[in-house]
């Protein structure tokens, strides 16, 4: 038996490992999954698959895009969820910002510099026409420090996912003033060069088990009341977040690598583009 660590958000889209891992399709496979929640999203994923404390990670397309043309050690093994990644644009509920417009200028809650929050407020800001050189963050390692932080007015909004954050939208913590959904495929399974090295074969029987569950999610009898129960979130919202969700089962296309990479490259967030081989497995 295979011993993997596979890390991943503590979020509703990664359903479908935690399904294999509890009917044991993976120990069918030879293989034992422990799963690691990250609750600091793709930027501690990234630090965590650096220094081999887990083998594989689910981390956001852009993140991975990032780390690998800054010379990171890793290779895309797969698409995972093929839809946009929709982001909350939230504020302190008690704030006095009334609309999207009212940010510019303004302090960005971030998880981590190089995660998602960080980079989705980039491609929020440009698409506002705002000038990104003055875009100014707050790191908070989480959606938690994020709260904390939105409440003591060390910053003044934050982007997360939609759903996710919804619970806070409706018990008034948050506003969401906006959503910003990604223009790529939002999450792909991402390891080590090394990784590869040492277990070439083993890709394709962790992913077997796990395509199959994804592919058969939306039609398991009563998953629209195992997600609400699971990630406390209201049905209705389980229903509408089903709807605009595709997951994948093949790997991440050239012409998106190519986009994902050069709308960072012109946000000045990497220096440098990579032949499509250069990302993935």
């Amino acid at each position: 038996m295979i011993k993997l660590k596979i890390g991943g958000v503590p979020e509703h889209f990664n359903l479908p490992w935690h399904l294999c891992i509890e009917d044991g399709s993976f120990k069918k496979k030879g293989i034992d999954v422990e799963w690691i929640d990250f609750h600091g999203g793709t930027g501690e994923m990234s630090e965590a698959l650096k220094n081999g404390s887990i083998d594989i990670a689910v981390m956001l397309t852009e993140g991975s895009i990032k780390e690998i043309c800054d010379g990171s050690p890793f290779k895309i093994i797969q698409t995972y969820v093929k839809s946009p990644l929709m982001w909350g644009i939230h504020v302190h509920a008690d704030s006095g910002f009334k609309k999207i417009e009212d940010l510019q200028n303004q302090t960005a809650a971030i998880s981590r510099f190089g995660s998602g929050s960080h980079l989705m407020t980039y491609v929020h800001a440009h698409n506002q026409d705002w000038d990104t050189k003055h875009l100014d963050f707050e790191t908070t390692q989480n959606l938690s420090g994020a709260k904390e932080s939105l409440a003591e007015g060390s910053s003044d909004y934050f982007l997360w996912e939609h759903f996710t954050t919804k619970p806070l939208v409706d018990n008034g913590t948050f506003r969401r003033l906006g959503d910003e959904p990604t223009p790529w495929p939002c999450f792909v399974i991402v390891t080590t060069n090394e990784f590869l090295k040492n277990n070439p074969e083993i890709t394709n029987s962790l992913l077997e088990p796990l395509n199959q569950k994804s592919k058969s999610l939306k039609s398991l009898n009563r998953i629209e009341k195992q997600i609400s129960e699971r990630y406390q979130l209201e049905i209705n919202d389980v229903k509408e977040w089903l709807k605009i969700t595709e997951w994948s089962q093949k790997q991440l296309s050239e012409k998106d690598v190519y986009f994902t990479q050069k709308k960072l490259k012109d946000l000045n967030l990497v220096n440098q583009e990579k032949k499509y081989s250069e990302f993935i497995f």
